[in-house]
């Protein structure tokens, strides 16, 4: 509160310039470190000469096996039994493409069997995922 003498008293009003200044700081600070949380899991995909781009904005699954065989499904990882239970809870349209992200050092047999998982907890439409061959 500031007192002015020509007013007659203490004027009684709020400042929210530091208010907006300090919100403006936050939301600089949260739109930098957002994108920087959702970085995916470290994966070397097959190269191929017909490929599509995964979409990134869909609500769609993403199943990674990493070179150890590791199951990652979107960002958690998962014992490969457990794998067709939280797919059933995770179905929730049947139309739902769940996205296949396999290391190329994985054994094909394994990525079949885990192919097998996901078809038996519902999920009829499945993409794999690879990544353009380079042209010399």
């Amino acid at each position: 509160m500031q007192y002015d003498p020509n007013k007659g008293g203490f004027i009684a009003q709020i400042n929210v310039t530091p208010f907006v200044d300090v919100m403006l700081v936050l939301l600089v600070i949260f739109m930098i470190t957002a994108p920087l949380l959702t970085q995916g899991v470290e994966v070397d995909l097959p190269r191929t000469e017909t490929v599509q781009t995964l979409p990134e904005d869909t609500d769609e699954l993403v199943l990674t096996i990493q070179k150890d065989k590791t199951i990652r499904l979107d960002k958690y990882e998962l014992e490969r039994k457990e794998l067709t239970k939280h797919l059933k809870k995770l179905v929730t349209r049947s139309d739902q493409i769940l996205y296949l992200r396999a290391d190329e050092e994985v054994p094909y047999g394994f990525v079949v069997k885990v192919m097998s998982d996901i078809r038996a907890a519902g999920i009829q439409r499945l993409g794999v995922v690879a990544e353009p061959e380079e042209k010399e």
